[in-house]
C-alpha cells in the first residue's frame, strides 16, 4: 500500500509551477470526439484521470500518445467508430459522463455508464439528459448504461438549468454544437473550465457566445474540424499551494494560472492576515506573523468559494484564533477528512452541511487515510504543519488531480516520501 509520509515543522520557500487543469483537461479530450482528425492538446498534466479518458478513447476507436516530458497530448480520431464506453473505466471516473454530448454529436448514439469518482455527494446526471432531451436526444436505461438516441437529428432549444452544473453545461454545449438552429442554455455554470472549453470548441468550428456568462448561446454549425489547444492553468492545484505557503511559507510563490479564477479564497485568505502579492500568471504568500484571523466560508459555484478548496481552508482555519463556519453548499459529503483531523487535535463539529472549526489548536502527526482527492490533500496540508510524522494512505486520491505532489512539495522545502505499507 502506498502511503505519503509527511514530516511536519518544515519551512516552505521558492516557486512551484502548476500544470493544467484536471477539471478542463479531461473535457477536451472528451471534445476531440465530435470531429475525425488529429488533435494536440498541450498543458496536460500527468495524472491517473486523464490517463483513465485516454484509456476511453482508445477503447473508443482513437489513438492517444502522451509526450510526459512537453506535457502534449496527441489525440487522433480518425478512425474512431465505436460510442459504447467500457463500464470498467468510466466507473472510476464522474468526468466520463462529459464523453455523452460528443459521441452524440458524432454518431448520434451513444451507451455511457454511469459515471463514478470521488464519493463526494450524489452527482445527479438528470440535468445532462434533462438539457440533451430538450435537443431531441431520447434516453433509455438499460441496467445502468444510459443508451442515448439522437437519430431523428438535434434542433437548438432554449435550456434552464436548476443549478449551474458544470457537467451539464458543458454536455449541453458539446451536444448543441451541430444541433440546427439556436440554443440557449440559462443559468449555466461560469466556471473558466467552461470558458477553456469553449475556446476549444470554437477552434473547431463551432459558434460559442458568451461562455462563463449565465446565458450561453450556441448557434448550430455544420461541421467541425481538429485543432490545436492549451489548457487552462489548474486554479484548485495553486489554490492547494497557496494555502501550504499561508500555514508554513516565508515566502511561496506558484506560478502557471490566472488569479482572477482564485478570487475569493485569495480574498478569504487576505481577511485572515495572509499576505497575498498577485501577479500576471503569479502569486506569492507568507505565512503571516501574528495568529490568523477566523473566517466564515460557503461554498458556491464559480464565482463563488470554490467546493474544491473547501478541505484545503477547513485545515487553514484550525490555526485561526476564534470559530470559523464553514457550509457546503455544492456537495454533501465534503466532510469527510473531519474524523482524521480530529484524530490529528483539531477541534471540528459537523452538523449537516456546516462545520465549526475552532483554533489555533496544535496538529500532532498521525496515521490517517485519504477520503478524496481535495480530502487527501489537506490531510498532507494539515501534515505540514504537525508535530511528528503523518502518513497518509489511499493515495490514489491524490493522484487522480495533482501531478507530482510530493515531487514539487519537497522541491520547496517539504520532506515527504512515498512509502510502501503493508494493508
Amino acid at each position: 500500500m502506498d502511503v505519503i509520509r509527511v514530516e511536519g515543522g518544515h519551512k516552505l520557500h521558492g516557486t512551484v509551477h502548476v500544470g493544467g487543469a484536471k477539471n478542463s483537461a479531461l473535457k477536451l479530450m472528451a471534445a476531440t470526439m465530435m470531429a475525425p482528425g488529429v488533435y494536440h492538446l498541450s498543458n496536460v498534466p500527468n495524472i491517473s484521470d486523464v490517463g483513465l479518458m485516454g484509456q476511453v478513447l482508445t477503447m473508443l476507436g482513437a489513438s492517444v500518445d502522451y509526450d510526459e516530458t512537453q506535457h502534449r497530448l496527441t489525440i487522433d480520431t480518425s478512425a474512431a467508430d465505436k460510442w459504447v464506453t467500457p463500464y470498467e473505466l468510466v466507473s472510476k471516473m464522474r468526468a466520463s459522463i462529459s464523453i455523452l454530448g460528443p459521441l452524440i454529436t458524432r454518431f448520434k448514439h451513444a451507451v455511457v455508464a454511469m459515471p463514478g469518482g470521488c464519493n463526494i455527494g450524489a452527482r445527479s446526471i438528470d440535468q445532462h439528459l434533462a438539457g440533451l432531451k430538450m435537443l431531441g436526444v431520447h434516453f433509455d436505461n438499460d441496467h445502468g448504461d444510459i443508451v442515448a438516441d439522437a437519430s431523428s437529428g438535434l434542433k437548438g432549444a432554449l435550456v434552464t438549468l436548476d443549478f449551474p452544473s458544470v457537467g451539464a453545461t458543458e454536455n449541453i454545449m458539446m451536444g448543441a454544437i451541430t444541433a440546427k438552429g439556436t440554443t440557449i442554455i440559462e443559468n449555466a455554470a461560469r466556471e473558466p473550465e467552461i470558458v477553456d472549453l469553449a475556446n476549444m470548441l470554437n477552434k473547431m468550428g463551432a459558434d460559442v457566445r458568451d461562455a462563463g456568462s449565465h446565458v450561453v448561446e450556441i448557434h448550430g454549425v455544420d461541421e467541425l474540424h481538429a485543432c490545436d489547444h492549451t489548457t487552462v492553468g489548474d486554479r484548485i492545484e495553486a489554490g492547494t499551494f497557496l494555502v501550504a505557503g499561508a500555514l508554513s511559507a516565508d515566502e511561496l510563490t506558484v506560478e502557471g494560472f490566472n488569479p482572477v479564477h482564485l478570487d475569493i479564497p485569495l480574498r478569504k485568505m487576505e481577511y485572515m492576515g495572509i499576505r497575498v502579492e498577485r501577479g500576471e500568471n503569479r502569486v506569492t504568500v507568507c505565512a503571516p506573523e501574528k495568529t490568523l484571523v477566523p473566517a466564515d466560508i460557503q461554498t458556491l459555484p464559480f464565482p463563488g468559494f470554490p467546493t474544491d478548496m473547501q478541505a484545503q481552508f477547513m485545515v487553514l482555519a484550525t490555526q485561526a484564533n476564534g470559530s470559523s463556519f464553514i457550509t457546503e453548499n455544492v456537495f454533501e459529503n465534503r466532510f469527510m477528512l473531519v474524523a482524521d483531523l480530529i484524530r490529528m487535535g483539531a477541534e471540528i463539529r459537523v452538523e449537516d452541511r456546516h462545520a465549526l472549526v475552532k483554533g489555533p489548536v496544535k496538529l500532532m502527526g498521525a496515521r490517517v487515510k485519504s477520503p478524496d482527492l481535495r480530502g487527501g490533500a489537506a490531510l498532507v496540508l494539515a501534515g505540514l504543519i504537525a508535530e511528528g510524522y503523518t502518513l497518509v494512505s489511499d493515495t490514489f486520491h491524490i493522484k487522480r488531480g495533482y501531478e507530482a505532489f510530493v515531487e514539487k512539495f519537497n522541491a520547496i522545502g517539504a520532506v515527504m516520501a512515498h512509502i510502501d505499507m503493508p494493508d
